[in-house]
């Protein structure tokens, strides 16, 4: 699979993602936070373990730990979501939340020792500036909710490097579907520990958690290991940044919600990142003139 092609999944993926705060919000109005997790990702383990059963015959244990790990992480991202909301903004947490493009290549830096180039901080700066503009209104408050939806961005940012580890040595697709089911189990258990479990009760509910899981559980998380073999963790955590765009524009198609003039301005901006991250990203980078020319004078001696 070419780079682009990756990359333009991981943008259909972040698309499932940002429609599912409104489905999420369905889904509260009747059902516990652990239990409409567990519902989500259960359902889209058993979807996608029946379409693709064969191709489980073939895990081994190294992938089982690895989908366990990151059907941990994915627990912590969405258990810190739904808590957080709680005692913040949508505004303010759809902000924190974006702090992955930010937490991804400083991991990375800090973990990995590896060099980002400047084109892709450049892109990541213009993003966060965006959604900024898009999503932060008033000032910025810390409080209980700001705080679990910072350590949701970084729980995502791991959840990225790791994934971007694990299909190296393991099969992608296993990968995917074992961790929405690990995600799930973990919730299950949760669920049963300090709620009481239920199938939900009304019609708006059971339309939630079909969203959820078919198209932004079963879907986002199987593609989202397949398209990231063929793209950086960097350019990944840029791609997702992208969610609160998309999320605006469900919330005006079906909540009437509009942007304002500085709304709009943010959105522009992230999408200015993200072309600059994979256009200058691309581009050679200039020899410095000093080193052309001891360079070319030491070939000559």
């Amino acid at each position: 699979m070419k780079p682009l092609k990756a990359e333009l999944l991981l943008i259909m993926v972040t698309l499932f993602w940002g429609s599912s705060y409104i489905f999420m919000k369905m889904g509260l109005n009747s059902l516990g936070e652990f239990n409409l997790i567990a519902l989500r990702f259960g359902l889209a383990f058993i979807l996608a373990a029946v379409l693709f059963h064969k191709r489980l015959r073939r895990i081994n244990l190294r992938t089982v730990k690895y989908g366990a790990l990151l059907g941990f992480l994915l627990l912590g991202v969405f258990t810190c979501i739904t808590f957080g909301l709680q005692t913040t903004t949508t505004s303010n947490a759809g902000f924190l939340v974006a702090l992955t493009v930010v937490f991804v290549p400083l991991l990375e830096v800090l973990v990995f020792r590896k060099k980002v180039s400047p084109p892709q901080i450049f892109g990541t700066l213009l993003a966060i500036a965006g959604i900024g503009l898009l999503t932060l209104n008033g000032s910025l408050r810390i409080q209980p909710g700001d705080f679990l939806c910072i350590l949701s961005a970084l729980f995502y940012a791991v959840q990225i490097l790791v994934t971007g580890k694990a299909v190296k040595s393991c099969d992608s697709l296993n990968i995917g579907i074992l961790q929405l089911g690990f995600a799930g189990g973990y919730a299950l258990v949760l669920s049963a520990m300090f709620e009481t479990p239920a199938l939900p009760s009304t019609m708006p509910a059971w339309i939630a958690i079909a969203a959820l899981g078919v198209l932004c559980s079963a879907c986002g998380f199987i593609l989202q290991p397949v398209a990231q073999q063929f793209t950086t963790p960097t350019r990944t955590g840029l791609i997702f940044s992208l969610e609160p765009v998309f999320a605006a524009f469900f919330g005006y198609w079906f909540a009437g919600e509009q942007l304002s003039m500085q709304g709009y301005a943010g959105a522009a901006l992230v999408m200015l990142g993200i072309v600059a991250s994979e256009l200058l990203g691309k581009m050679p980078a200039t020899p410095h003139p000093l080193r052309s020319f001891r360079r070319r004078r030491a070939n000559h001696l």
